[in-house]
Formats: structure tokens, C-alpha cells, sequence
């Protein structure tokens, strides 16, 4: 049974986040009338510290937080890929979300799939990279159910059976009707309180876990006694795979819908800048996470078979008292709701923008389009529950493997595009074709791991690297023949430039104020 304390402690820590859900429309209120940009990027009107809020509490994940120690408990040194990863997100951000930002804001746009609209002059295009968009989501989404409920489970919060199937729709009811009516309001009031109750909690088990076990290095004598041999150090075979691991995650987190939304919700390039800057602050709380990981190993935790993103609950639940360990997982619940919820409305988003309103109701009014992408929003979340519920958490995993190679093939499309516009969108779409086909083949042909091997070696990389490289492979081909052939291309509504040049641009929004 789990502890008196811990569950009341883990109670007052998601009821607050339901609490502060409730004051979300206090948040830079507005006086416009409803619009899709009002629900979903909270009229582009969040400041620095919200930005820093909201985007790093939507990157960081309740997931990630239960995976990253869970794959160093279980492989070594292997998992840390996740630090540069997320260091390299940082100067990408700096570059990419900031001139996002200026050209949406030109423009009126919400949706990275408008941009492409917009550069391009391809509805086909535009249509793919929403699709991509929303399809690469919703395992995502489904994941941060997963990472609750290991939480619960190590905790003993969860209970067998409907009893604890009722606490997870619990948890999601009060998430979804707050963020139903105050759309991108609600998880950044929450991020808020995830940032300090993670800060807060982690800072604080790290220290117990570390005294209680003799310090770092009896963690990691411990940790390699168990895992055997070199585990806690890279091979040279390791390295190419490290490397564009965390090369290719990072170029793919900058191309999910929900990272996008958060970033369109600033005010200003420059507070994007500043966020870009502070954003490995969260890199630091990661890389504790993975250290809890081999703490759990030298600590000698059993974690189930094939479920090892539960070896560091079950080390809080075994090792910390019983409000601090209620502490932290109300601090990793929260964490799952902030991007669960962005999630949700991005994909809205995307379906409403691309493809209802192109597709299905081209006139639609404001007012529609945000009741629409209430509606949408609301079936994301029961999907996810219904996904986590009816199949196998293996089938998630796996697809959200496929989701970050997916995801990953619209990066010329948008990232590429905004330094030239030179690549003709049907050579982007064959390249995005042949990208999401191999990506595919090689994740499934390896049975769902995304690292591939390649001639006799074997050289192992990130699959999803090797189908962006043969996606612009054909991209720039294709481009070269269609020009010869002469077949004209959509008009370019962005004024950017077409040639790969970067021309410093005003900053507008509200920090020319």
C-alpha cells in the first residue's frame, strides 16, 4: 500500500495543478474576439519567463524524465545521448523558432504547415508536413499516459484494474476541460509549477540518493558492477551511433507541432533568443535523471522485465521519505500534462488550419475554427487514453520511434525552407516519400529500434538520419530536373529570400514596444 503521506503530498501537488488550470484565462487576458490564434498560441502574447516555462516544460517530458534513467539503467553510458541532444536544441532554437516567429507573425500564421503554404505555394506540401505533424503526435501524447502511470505503479498510487484506469481519466478530465476553454493558457500556468516542483524535487533526491549510497563514485562502482564490463563508457562501435542520435533527435524535436506552438506563443523573436540561451538549465535536470539511473542500479532496484523507465520510482518510493517521494511523482505527472496538453492542441491546430479549413470548410469563421479545434483537442486526449488502454505499451514505444523518423522528413520542407527557397516543392515531396519509406523500412527491418546498421562493420547511425539524407538527396535531384524540364512552381508569399542568405530582419512583436 502506498504511503499515507506520499499520496497526500502527490495529491496536493496535481490538485494544484488543476488549481492553477482554473486561473489560466487571467493570463494576459484579451479583449479580442475568439480566434484560433487567441486559443492556441494565447494571442502570441507570453513573455520570456513564460516562453522559458512553457517551451522547456513542453520539450522535457514526463516520459523523457522515466526514460532517459531507464535506458541508463539498463545500457550504460548509451542513454546520455539525450544531454548533447538537448544542448544541440538550444542554438537550433536560437536560429530557427526566432525566424519562425518573424515570418508567422508577417503573416498570420499558425501552423508550421501555413509557412510551407505560404513558401511554397503547395497545398500538397503543406498538407504532408501537417499530416506528418500530426501523425508523429499522437503516440507522443499516448507516451505521456505511459510515464504517469509508472510513475503510479512504482509508487503504488495505481491501482489493478478499473480502479486504476478511473485515477488516469481522472488525472486527463481535469487537464482536458481546462485547456478546452483556455486553450494554450491552461499548460503554461501549469509548466510554472512543474518547473519548480521538478527543480525542487530532483535537487533534493539527487542530494538524499547520493549521501544514503556513499557519494558519486560508490554510484558509479555500483552501477558498473551490476551492468559488467565498460557499460559506463562509449565503445568506438558506439560512437557514430551516439553521435547522430543525438544529432537527428534534435533536428526532429524542432520539427513537432507541439515545440513549434510553444515557440509560436512568444512575443517576440528576441524573447525566443533569450529562451534559446536558458534552455540548458533543463539539459541539467536531464542529465540528473540519468544519473538517478545508475543510483537505482547500485542501489540494487529490481525493476520489472521491460520496464525499466521504473527503476528510478522505485528507488524514490524505496529510499526517500514519504512526502518527498510524493513530490516528485506529483512533479512528473505535471510534467506529463504540460506537453500532453500542448500536444493535443497542436494537433488541433494542424487539422484545423491544413486540412479543414482548406479542404472541408474553406469560409469557416474564427468562432468555428476554435470550436472545431476544441472538439479535435478533446478527441487527441481520448484517443491517447484509449490507445495507452487498449494496446500493448511496447506498440507506443515503437511507434513513437517511427513518429521521430517521420517528423524528422519535413525538415527540409521547413527548416531548409526558410534560408532558400530554391528546392520546387514537388522534388520536396518525392524526397519527403522515399524519406518516410526508408525510414520506416529500416525501424521495422531492425525490429523497432531506431538504430540501423550499414555494410560489414556494421557503422551503426540514427535511421531517421539516414532517410533525411536520401530525402534530400532526391529533393535537390528532383529540383535540377524539374528546372530543366521547366515546371513552374507556387508563388512565395514570405518574402524571404530565395537564395541561402540571412538578412536580419526588425524585430517586431512586442519587444519593439
Amino acid at each position: 500500500m502506498a504511503d499515507g503521506t506520499m499520496t497526500a503530498t502527490f495529491l496536493a501537488v496535481t490538485g494544484g495543478a488543476s488549481l492553477l488550470a482554473v486561473t489560466a484565462r487571467r493570463l494576459r487576458p484579451s479583449g479580442r474576439l475568439p480566434s484560433l490564434e487567441g486559443w492556441a498560441l494565447a494571442d502570441r502574447s507570453l513573455g520570456p519567463v513564460w516562453t522559458w516555462f512553457l517551451l522547456g516544460g513542453t520539450i522535457f517530458t514526463a516520459y523523457t524524465f522515466t526514460a532517459v534513467p531507464g535506458l541508463a539503467y539498463g545500457n550504460g553510458a548509451a542513454a546520455f545521448f539525450a544531454v548533447p541532444y538537448t544542448v544541440i536544441v538550444s542554438p537550433l532554437a536560437f536560429v530557427l523558432l526566432s525566424r519562425l516567429w518573424t515570418v508567422a507573425r508577417a503573416h498570420g500564421y499558425i501552423t508550421v504547415a501555413d509557412f510551407v503554404r505560404g513558401r511554397y505555394g503547395s497545398p500538397p506540401l503543406a498538407l504532408v508536413v501537417a499530416l506528418t505533424g500530426i501523425l508523429a503526435t499522437m503516440p507522443y501524447l499516448a507516451l505521456q499516459l505511459l510515464g504517469i502511470r509508472a510513475v503510479l505503479t512504482a509508487g503504488e498510487v495505481y491501482p489493478r484494474g478499473a480502479a486504476g484506469d478511473l485515477v488516469m481519466v481522472a488525472l486527463f478530465a481535469g487537464l482536458a476541460v481546462a485547456t478546452y476553454r483556455h486553450g494554450l493558457r491552461a499548460p503554461t500556468v501549469i509548466s510554472a509549477l512543474k518547473a519548480v516542483a521538478v527543480f525542487v524535487s530532483l535537487t533534493a533526491v539527487t542530494w538524499l540518493v547520493l549521501e544514503r549510497l556513499g557519494g558519486p563514485g560508490a554510484v558509479f562502482d555500483g552501477a558498473a558492477r551490476r551492468l559488467g564490463g565498460d557499460a559506463l563508457a562509449l565503445t568506438p562501435a558506439q560512437q557514430p551511433a551516439y553521435a547522430t542520435l543525438a544529432l537527428g533527435s534534435a533536428l526532429a524535436l524542432m520539427m513537432y507541432p507541439h515545440v513549434l506552438t510553444a515557440g509560436f506563443a512568444a512575443d517576440g523573436p528576441r524573447t525566443l533568443r533569450k529562451v534559446a540561451v536558458a534552455l540548458p538549465a533543463w539539459t541539467g535536470l536531464l542529465a540528473l535523471f540519468g544519473v538517478l539511473g545508475f543510483a537505482a542500479l547500485a542501489a540494487g532496484v529490481r525493476a520489472p522485465e521491460g520496464g525499466a523507465e521504473a527503476a528510478v520510482p522505485m528507488l524514490v518510493d524505496r529510499l526517500m521519505p514519504g512526502p518527498l517521494a510524493g513530490l516528485v511523482f506529483g512533479a512528473i505527472t505535471v510534467g506529463a500534462l504540460v506537453p500532453a496538453a500542448v500536444m493535443s492542441i497542436a494537433a488541433a491546430t494542424s487539422f484545423v488550419r491544413n486540412v479543414y479549413v482548406e479542404y472541408v470548410h474553406p469560409t469557416a469563421t474564427p468562432k468555428r475554427q476554435v470550436r472545431i479545434a476544441k472538439a479535435v483537442s478533446l478527441i487527441a486526449k481520448a484517443g491517447a487514453v484509449a490507445f495507452v488502454f487498449g494496446l500493448r505499451d511496447q506498440d507506443a514505444i515503437n511507434l513513437q520511434l517511427l513518429g521521430g523518423v517521420w517528423i524528422l522528413q519535413i525538415f527540409p520542407a521547413v527548416a531548409v525552407g526558410l534560408f532558400t527557397g530554391r528546392l520546387h516543392p514537388r522534388a520536396l515531396l518525392a524526397g519527403w516519400g522515399v524519406g518516410m519509406a526508408a525510414g520506416t523500412y529500416l525501424v521495422v527491418r531492425e525490429g523497432f529500434s531506431s538504430i540501423v546498421g550499414f555494410g560489414s562493420g556494421p557503422l551503426e547511425i540514427y535511421a531517421g538520419l539516414a532517410a533525411l539524407l536520401l530525402n534530400l538527396i532526391v529533393a535537390v535531384a528532383g529540383t535540377a530536373v524539374l528546372e530543366r524540364l521547366g515546371v513552374p512552381r507556387g508563388a512565395d508569399l514570405t518574402d524571404l529570400p530565395s537564395r541561402l542568405t540571412v538578412r536580419r530582419r526588425p524585430e517586431t512583436g512586442a519587444n519593439q514596444q
